[in-house]
């Protein structure tokens, strides 16, 4: 038993070398990109200045895929992966924000309700095919936006796996990755998800991704506007999990 209990130990403490030492993915969590004043609405100007903050400091914008393929050990990336995600298919998304991330040359996932495409406010199929050339990446935030946690088993499997095939019928590619509505999940979603074909799923759960992460609990630093937006911007990616110092490991 002593023996056992000792290689239990080590391993866990080879497991939190491995993951200090590994990657640590920066995931941004963006709503929309217009100026009205709302925690989930971003000012051009300052999407802007956070833009650049990210190119100038040495950031390299990655996708899921990439993400995926990092964590799994099948690429390596580069010093500072930072993973930039909108969520809902907002018509600024597009207006505005697209033009600021091409100016900086900046890719990004936007996870699309795919009911709500082409209604007022929302993002077109032919605005998505058209962002998609230009280095944004289209992924699934279910079918209807409803909060899986209340639904029936049935009604999982039809809002994740619908949501997929249409977005796949539209735009002619695979979709592998999904934001949970509201970032709520649990582990019987997360298995419902794998189930239907997702490789990876993101919450809005805060912290970074690393090799510690939970592929279908993957972690993302919202980020809004506030009184101080810079300033809370500026703190909020330099943000690291706690178990980099105190040796926790993320479940």
């Amino acid at each position: 038993m002593a023996i056992l209990i000792l290689f239990a130990r080590i391993s866990f403490a080879q497991d939190v070398q491995e993951i200090s030492a590994g990657p640590k993915i920066l995931v941004l969590n963006y709503h929309q990109v217009q100026d009205v004043f709302t925690s989930l609405s971003m000012p051009p100007k300052l999407f802007d200045e956070q833009m650049n903050y990210l190119k100038t400091h040495g950031y390299s914008s990655i996708t899921p895929e990439e993400l995926y393929k990092g964590l799994t050990g099948e690429i390596e990336l580069p010093l500072k992966p930072v993973l930039i995600t909108f969520d809902d298919g907002y018509a600024d998304n597009y207006t505005n924000a697209f033009p600021i991330l091409q100016s900086y040359g900046m890719r990004a996932t936007i996870f699309i309700i795919p009911a709500f495409v082409g209604k007022k406010n929302y993002l077109t199929w032919d605005q998505l095919r058209e962002m998609e050339l230009g280095g944004v990446t289209i992924e699934s935030h279910t079918l209807n936006h409803r909060k899986l946690e209340e639904l029936p088993d049935e009604e999982i499997r039809s809002e994740l796996l619908n949501s997929k095939l249409v977005l796949e019928e539209n735009l002619g590619h695979a979709v592998e990755f999904l934001a949970y509505p509201t970032g709520t999940y649990n582990l019987h979603i997360a298995g419902i998800a794998k189930d239907v074909g997702y490789k990876g799923a993101f919450t809005i759960k805060y912290g970074n991704v690393d090799l510690g992460s939970n592929l279908f609990a993957l972690a993302r630093v919202p980020i809004f506007q506030t009184g101080n937006t810079m300033k809370d911007f500026y703190e909020r990616i330099e943000y690291r999990q706690s178990f980099e110092e105190f040796g926790w490991v993320k479940r």
